[in-house]
C-alpha cells in the first residue's frame, strides 16, 4: 500500500498567509485552512503542533520574505548604495500580497505584545540595513536616520494615504519621493 500523500508544509504556510492577509490572525484556523486547501486537517498536525505553532511559522515566514530574502536580493545584485536602494524600492513596489501580510501583522501587533515586539525587531533590522546605505552619500547621522525612517514610512504608510496628486499619478509621486531620498 502506498504511503499517504501529505500536503507540504509550504502549502499550509501559503494558505495561512492568504488567510492572514485577508482576515488577520483570527481568520487563520486549521479547519477553514484545510477546507481552502481542499485537504483534511489531519495533515496539518504532521507539520505543526497546533494553531499557535502555525501562527509563529507565519510570522517567521513574513520576516524571512520581507527582510532576509529582500536583503539577500538587494545585496546579491551588488552596486553602490543608490543602486542597491533602487533595487530595494523596486522589490518593495512588487511586493503584492506580501504587503497585505505586512499590514495584517502590524494590525495584529496593536493587540498582541509578542507580535508588537516582533514588528519592532523587524523594523529595527530594516533600519539597520538602510543606515549604512544612506551613510555612503548622506551628510551626517541625522540625515541618514531621517532618510532611513522616511523609506520605512513610505513602505508601510503609503497604504494608508489616499491623496490626490494633482496631474501626477500615485506611481509618479512615489518616483519623485524616491528621487528626493536618493539625492
Amino acid at each position: 500500500m502506498a504511503a499517504p500523500v501529505r500536503t507540504p508544509r509550504e502549502t499550509w504556510l501559503e494558505g495561512g498567509l492568504r488567510l492572514l492577509a485577508s482576515g488577520g490572525p483570527d481568520a487563520v484556523r486549521v479547519e477553514p485552512l484545510a477546507k481552502e486547501l481542499g485537504v483534511t486537517k489531519g495533515g496539518f498536525y504532521h507539520h505543526f503542533a497546533d494553531r499557535q505553532a502555525l501562527l509563529e511559522a507565519l510570522l517567521d515566514t513574513w520576516e524571512e520574505r520581507l527582510v532576509d530574502e529582500a536583503i539577500e536580493t538587494v545585496d546579491r545584485g551588488g552596486g553602490d548604495a543608490r543602486t542597491r536602494l533602487r533595487r530595494l524600492f523596486a522589490l518593495a513596489a512588487a511586493g503584492g500580497r506580501l504587503f497585505q501580510v505586512e499590514l495584517a501583522v502590524r494590525d495584529w501587533g496593536r493587540r498582541d505584545d509578542q507580535v508588537a515586539a516582533r514588528v519592532r525587531r523587524v523594523d529595527d533590522r530594516r533600519m539597520a540595513f538602510l543606515r549604512p546605505l544612506f551613510a555612503e552619500f548622506c551628510q551626517g547621522p541625522a540625515d541618514v536616520e531621517g532618510r532611513s525612517l522616511l523609506v520605512l514610512t513610505l513602505f508601510v504608510g503609503s497604504a494608508f494615504v489616499d491623496a490626490d496628486h494633482g496631474r501626477r499619478t500615485r506611481d509618479q509621486a512615489h518616483a519623485a519621493a524616491i528621487r528626493h531620498l536618493l539625492r
